[in-house]
């Protein structure tokens, strides 16, 4: 069996975000990026599977501007086997149903198994390519996973999903789509001799047209503002002037 992972390139999750000048987005350049933490959950699990021998082939597949191969170099050190990069052409924040339609057309290319991704990027917290790509192949969706188990000899997956009211285990046919949650696992580091090898390894390169898909968004961002900053609290002298505060200024009795 074949899995396709994919990963997206983000703005790393240690770096304070700054909001451009021209309030059109946010700082990008001379910026740390990173694979996304969930992506990094997701392709730990497919690496998990392969070893426990229910798979035979990792694939890394990414959508975004050039620099997008160096997550991918991530992905191959971490000891995926191949990785695909659909370059969008420098356009950045591609909306979720177009990245969906582009792991469609690769699905339908590579047949896999089992497509895993992070349940949401910490860019833009979407949580919405999983359950599209799943929808578009009509495959059965896993979401929120805590925990996989594969049966190889009956093709399917057990998935352990957390929910608002605690944890819901699912069962879905395979082929199917998972997205991972937090909890799933603990991603492993990249030895230097790993990384330094996966320099030398080709990437596919591939573009949104050889694959059939337009890039496209119903979306129009009009404006990128910081939240307001948090007001300094007050001191109060007893417990009827924090009652009145409470109920004339907060409103909240």
């Amino acid at each position: 069996m074949k899995i396709l992972v994919a990963v997206k390139r983000v703005v790393d999750y240690a770096v304070k975000i700054r909001v451009k000048s021209d309030k059109t987005g946010v700082e990008t350049k001379n910026v740390k990026m990173s694979m996304n933490p969930f992506c990094e959950i997701a392709l730990e699990e497919a690496l998990r599977i392969r070893e426990s021998g229910a798979a035979a082939e990792v694939v890394a597949v990414s959508v975004g501007p050039a620099q997008c191969a160096d997550t991918l170099r991530t992905a191959l050190a971490m000891g995926a086997d191949r990785a695909v990069h659909v370059d969008s052409g420098g356009e950045a924040g591609i909306a979720p149903l177009s990245v969906a339609k582009i792991i469609r057309a690769l699905a339908e290319a590579e047949r896999p198994g089992l497509i895993i991704l992070g349940k949401q990027a910490i860019d833009d917290d979407c949580n919405q390519t999983g359950q599209m790509v799943a929808g578009l192949l009509k495959w059965p969706q896993g979401t929120f996973a805590s925990k996989v188990v594969l049966d190889k000899e009956k093709q399917v997956a057990t998935v352990e999903r957390e929910v608002d009211g605690g944890l819901e285990t699912i069962c879905v046919d395979l082929p199917a789509v998972i997205t991972t949650d937090l909890r799933l696992n603990q991603p492993r580091y990249a030895t230097l001799p790993n990384i330094m090898k996966a320099k030398s390894k080709v990437i596919k390169k591939m573009t949104p047209q050889e694959l059939n898909v337009e890039i496209r968004s119903d979306l129009e961002v009009v404006q990128v503002t910081e939240p307001p900053k948090r007001k300094a609290g007050v001191i109060v002298s007893s417990v009827d002037e924090l009652l009145d505060k409470l109920k004339n200024e907060a409103r909240v009795l």
